[in-house]
């Protein structure tokens, strides 16, 4: 008997001896172009530099902040394409969080005639992704001005106008809220928006976080649409926007290391986030997958 429990116990501690190596050769490899990009991200370059092999190339001689002070510096409107982004990513998360938490209420404790066949139209429409709206949006929004030099607003409306389609998540979470709640307020004299915003909205916070950082992310990630909507207008970028328009440069060179020190002030805020609401966000996602 001694002998078998052994025999299991060596087993165990090689398959987690495997199993360990395996996921840190996993991670060393996903990693290794995050590490690549924050190395270059201080290299300052120099033309009569010679780089003499790979190594020199990932791992620079001389650290300097010579990339991050040009980001900051007078020669260039990153400041500009920043704070851009900062707005429209904003903007939108408080709208279609906003948004998409009323329609995910509506849609989980209230019977109309028509709700099922339009959860499943918003489904089905959902599966359509919005660039191929793309030419029909700009020249709606150039219209109106929202186009180039007014792309930040027009980001922004764009964004939200079919936030309510992205109820999925939010719903199910709601529906794991018993309905009990609700009809002990509203025998008590309450009403459905003091109901909402008094009672679900508190023990909803992990799904508010989630849909916050969901909505945050995609305009602050966002390229082919600000790409197309803010076009020739250099002030109207957003970061991902004017970051890929110096790769595009004659001075790859020069502007690539540039490049990664702005890539790694984008990630800093994304990567805060989620570190400090790590634990909302999986709640949230755990908790509206449900069926509903």
């Amino acid at each position: 008997m001694g002998k078998k429990t052994s025999s299991m116990r060596r087993k165990k501690l090689v398959g987690n001896t495997v199993t360990y190596i395996v996921l840190i050769l996993i991670s060393i490899i996903w990693l290794f172009p995050f590490f690549g990009l924050i190395m270059q991200s201080f290299r300052s370059y120099d033309p009569a530099v010679e780089y003499g092999g790979m190594v020199d190339y990932i791992i620079p001689k001389h650290f300097s902040l010579d990339n991050y002070r040009f980001l900051f510096s007078g020669e260039t409107n990153y400041l500009r394409w920043y704070l851009n982004t900062l707005i429209i990513a904003v903007f939108v998360s408080i709208i279609q969080t906003i948004i998409i938490l009323c329609v995910s209420y509506a849609l989980s404790r209230m019977r109309f005639a028509g709700r099922r066949a339009l959860m499943n139209f918003w489904l089905i429409l959902g599966m359509f992704p919005g660039f191929l709206t793309l030419i029909c949006l700009y020249f709606l929004l150039k219209q109106f001005g929202l186009t180039q030099a007014g792309a930040v607003p027009g980001l922004i409306l764009v964004s939200t106008a079919s936030s309510g389609m992205g109820y999925y998540v939010c719903k199910g979470y709601f529906d794991t809220i018993p309905v009990a709640l609700d009809e002990a307020a509203r025998i008590d004299g309450a009403t459905r928006a003091r109901i909402f915003f008094e009672l679900i909205i508190p023990l909803s916070k992990p799904i508010v976080i989630y849909t916050a950082l969901v909505a945050f992310m995609a305009p602050w990630c966002d390229y082919v649409m600000a790409s197309y909507i803010a076009f020739g207008h250099d002030k109207s970028y957003n970061v991902a926007v004017a970051l890929q328009r110096w790769v595009w440069t004659n001075d790859y060179q020069g502007y690539f290391t540039r490049f990664c020190a702005g890539g790694i002030l984008v990630a800093v805020p994304v990567t805060l986030l989620f570190m400090f609401l790590q634990k909302y966000y999986v709640e949230g996602v755990t908790g509206g997958a449900v069926k509903g």
